[in-house]
């Protein structure tokens, strides 16, 4: 058996090689969120379909802006209804 010297350089490689595999194993997670969001984007995010989206806007329950006929959700928006319908 052979032995097999690990140095801090190494280490500091093999550190940076896990994180990026992580990160890309977590595709909605990333550190630059976009401000704001499409329908289809929120209902990737929450896993609903558009009928519960839909339910949602009209219940006011999720603000919206409507540009031309494509429909923004802030993400901040979409944090803060799950936030309050959070349950203990």
């Amino acid at each position: 058996m052979t032995a097999t010297i690990i140095t801090s350089d190494d280490l500091q490689q093999f550190k940076h090689e896990l994180l990026e595999e992580i990160k890309a194993l977590m595709p909605g997670k990333s550190a630059a969120q976009k401000q704001w969001l499409k329908s289809s984007e929120v209902r990737e995010l929450l896993k609903i379909s558009p009928g519960t989206l839909q339910n949602l806007r009209v219940n006011g329950h999720l603000p919206y802006t409507k540009i031309g006929g494509t429909i923004f959700y802030a993400f901040e928006d979409v944090q803060n209804m799950i936030n309050e319908h959070k349950r203990n």
